[in-house]
């Protein structure tokens, strides 16, 4: 598991863990890929990086949060993405190939 001033020095994907705050409402939109629901929402980490995270709620719950929520985040960083850098697999991997993700808010743990 890496820090994220770690995984941007490596410039390719990587699993992290990090803690965050919210900075926008989230959105939702069917995956390309996947052809799931997922929803999205920007966050500016504890050490400073601005990136967004994208979580499909087909295979986890949507998780409640607003702009200024603290939250804690592991998933696999995308550091180069068309978007801008984003953390996606933020939830259990059904197949049990990926490591598993999660978002915490207020305690609970959404996987």
């Amino acid at each position: 598991m890496n820090t994220l001033a770690t995984a941007f020095t490596l410039a390719h994907r990587s699993e992290v863990e990090f803690g965050a705050t919210v900075t926008s409402r989230p959105h939702f939109f069917y995956g390309t890929n996947t052809h799931a629901m997922h929803e999205a929402f920007d966050v500016r980490s504890d050490d400073g990086h601005a990136l967004s995270i994208v979580d499909n709620v087909a295979l986890a719950p949507r998780v409640p949060v607003t702009v200024g929520d603290r939250i804690g985040v592991r998933g696999e960083l995308i550091p180069d993405a068309a978007r801008g850098p984003l953390v996606h697999w933020t939830h259990h991997d059904p197949a049990h190939v990926h490591p598993d993700g999660y978002i915490e808010l207020g305690g609970r743990r959404y996987a």
